[in-house]
């Protein structure tokens, strides 16, 4: 049986805010970012069609938040630098500005298991620059190589 450790915030005038696993919120210089929150921000972006984010290691900020996006087609034909740069910037306008990813790696699939759930902990050991752990329960295992690419 796992244990699952919840992250609010109690919010004077709203009451109690559940922000999610202890594991999907990142500390950003001192703020709590939820995952999915930036997620939801990328995914926004019409030229985004799915977005996985993760939190690694910064020396500055204490977590820097890497962000692995699918492009759409259409989006496909904008240059890597136009299209970070308005991700950021979508970030920035939704959230924060202390929420834009410290890296976007555009991606042409997310490493997934057989259920379809993202592998966040493998996309973590990306972004610090890990060696994967285990990956049996991935759909397709060959994900990796197209990942690591675009880093």
């Amino acid at each position: 049986i796992g244990q699952f450790v919840e992250v609010a915030q109690i919010v004077a005038a709203a009451g109690v805010w559940v922000l999610g696993r202890i594991d999907d919120v990142m500390n950003v210089s001192g703020h709590r970012i939820s995952t999915a929150e930036v997620e939801s921000a990328l995914v926004g972006h019409a030229g985004v069609a799915e977005a996985a984010v993760v939190g690694a290691t910064d020396e500055q900020t204490g977590q820097g938040i890497c962000a692995f996006v699918i492009l759409k087609s259409h989006a496909a034909q904008m240059s890597h630098e136009q299209m970070v740069d308005e991700l950021r910037a979508e970030v920035s306008k939704e959230i924060s500005p202390i929420a834009k990813p410290r890296e976007i790696h555009v991606v042409p699939e997310l490493p997934k298991t057989r259920s379809g759930k993202i592998m966040r902990r493998l996309l973590r050991d990306v972004a610090e620059g890990r060696e994967l752990g285990d990956t049996s329960t991935l759909l397709d295992p060959s994900v990796f190589e197209a990942i690591r690419a675009s880093k």
